[in-house]
């Protein structure tokens, strides 16, 4: 296959990041979650400075980069846009002593990842690999994942930034850059900065397989469920004993029994039952709640808030607390305030030579949260596969072709007033 002159860049760039162990933790209370995100922060810090970026800086407390790409279009002129990506990877898989190598030219057949421990991938296993025959490969030795969530996104990123500051006759208005941290375990680029950042509308590239886009996630809320019991000794708990524990199970066995997320697709919503803790005396229910429709999303908490009066009355008040915490929203009622932002994305992607695809997330993104901070957010995918494991890999090709797209796509803000 064709290599384009980005081929080379983002290779060695996506080698270069995943062998920087940048997992986040669920269990840390700090910011961010691990300090070793730090040494990716700095990397791309001394990089841009490398390159020629203007305003480069990191926030040393946050671990959130910043950096801008200057207009190269008379004052005035241009559409000023920015891109967002994470430096942090799942804590799903190890991360730590990634082993990164390519495999040129894949055959369609089994990959040996690791002789020594008998790993292999095929097609049987991960059919989507025969959408990539002919294609060069990054992947692991089968022992880590590789983190091109999200570095094959940020490999792409550097690789137009370093495109557009040697070339200053192609024309594009300012371009704010934003490298965030614990993406992966819920920080929703919660710490960028927005009036720092130097954009007023965004993209977002994370996600899998190329040319896919996302306009619009679900609505999602974290519900927690406290069940008081009183524990006394069973040989004279008649009418006195109350079991926290039971008190739970009673009230999971009330949530609408076909509306889990192993039973729903699309554009259904659920409630998910994440935890169940507890004893005689004291007891928790840990619940996500997700919907696309926000009418159906509202009924979906108020039902929940139904069902605890229910068991409240039952029980009495005292004995039953519930707490509903929104986590994000659908992007979706935000960015079709702006539509030129879809617009100039699905234009970008065809002018890369592919067709512009899109379904409604079952998920949400950093986007979903800066959206409804004021910054309209969509997302563009990444390219990478088989994300949060070990069988992690992705096609260089698609990263050529993000670098592409966000070219595309520079011009195309170039040409709009601001």
């Amino acid at each position: 296959m064709e290599r384009t002159p980005f081929y080379g860049q983002v290779r060695d760039r996506l080698i270069r990041y995943a062998r920087v162990d940048t997992q986040s933790s669920r269990e840390s209370g700090e910011t961010p979650t691990t300090k070793k995100q730090f040494d990716l922060a700095y990397l791309l810090r001394d990089e841009l400075v490398e390159i020629g970026a203007s305003d480069v800086w990191l926030d040393e407390k946050a671990c959130v980069l910043y950096a801008r790409l200057p207009s190269t279009l008379p004052a005035g002129r241009g559409m000023a846009f920015g891109l967002v990506t994470h430096m942090d990877t799942a804590p799903d898989a190890p991360g730590a002593n990634c082993r990164p190598w390519v495999l040129e030219e894949y055959d369609g057949g089994d990959i040996l990842l690791n002789r020594e421990q008998g790993i292999v991938m095929g097609p049987r296993e991960f059919p989507n690999l025969l959408n990539y025959v002919g294609q060069d490969l990054i992947l692991t030795d089968g022992t880590t994942l590789l983190g091109g969530d999200d570095k094959a996104a940020i490999a792409a990123v550097m690789t137009m930034a370093e495109h557009l500051l040697q070339h200053p006759e192609l024309p594009h208005g300012p371009i704010a850059l934003g490298f965030t941290p614990d993406e992966e375990v819920g920080g929703l680029a919660r710490d960028l900065d927005l009036s720092r950042f130097g954009a007023q509308v965004a993209y977002t590239l994370d996600g899998d397989y190329l040319g896919y886009y996302e306009d619009e996630t679900f609505n999602a809320s974290h519900a927690a469920l406290t069940f008081e019991g009183r524990s006394v000794h069973t040989g004279t708990a008649k009418g006195i004993l109350i079991n926290a524990a039971e008190m739970a199970a009673e009230f999971v066995s009330l949530l609408p029994p076909r509306e889990k997320p192993q039973f729903t697709e699309g554009r259904e919503g659920f409630f998910h039952l994440v935890s169940v803790q507890g004893d005689v005396e004291q007891a928790r229910v840990d619940l996500i709640v997700r919907d696309h429709d926000a009418r159906i999303f509202a009924r979906r908490e108020q039902l929940l808030r139904d069902l605890a009066a229910q068991m409240a009355e039952k029980y009495g008040a005292e004995r039953v607390s519930l707490t509903i915490t929104p986590t994000y929203r659908n992007m979706k009622e935000v960015i079709d305030r702006c539509p030129f932002l879809i617009e100039n994305l699905r234009s970008a992607i065809r002018l890369a030579g592919l067709t512009p695809r899109s379904v409604p997330f079952r998920g949400g993104t950093d986007g979903s949260a800066l959206s409804h901070r004021g910054l309209p957010c969509p997302n563009l995918s990444a390219g990478y596969e088989n994300a949060h494991g070990r069988f992690e890999y992705v096609p260089i090709r698609s990263m050529e072709k993000n670098v592409e797209i966000l070219l595309h796509l520079a011009r195309l803000f170039g040409e709009m007033e601001p």
